[in-house]
């Protein structure tokens, strides 16, 4: 298991909050659980922390045009970027 950092604007924090339930749903296959954080300065960028089981899998699933209708109900605005933690 890997803890990655994936992040991204939405048009809209409310509509973007609104659809947690369908993330979880989405990302099952690739993330045991995560956390869904808010910018400080800005309150239509967000960070996902989680742990996942699968980060090919995971990508897979971002990438998916078929899950592009949610991510626009969702209000997501690419890019979307994952990062992990890099050994020092």
């Amino acid at each position: 298991m890997e803890t990655i950092v994936v992040r991204h604007k939405v048009g809209d924090i409310n509509t973007w909050l609104k659809g947690h339930e369908d993330r979880k749903k989405i990302f099952a296959p690739a993330v045991s659980e995560f956390k869904t954080f808010q910018d400080t300065d800005d309150p239509n960028s967000v960070v996902i922390v989680a742990e996942v089981t699968d980060l090919e899998l995971l990508g897979t699933i971002i990438n998916d045009p078929k899950n592009q209708e949610i991510k626009d109900s969702h209000t997501v605005i690419e890019p979307i970027t994952m990062s992990r933690q890099v050994d020092l």
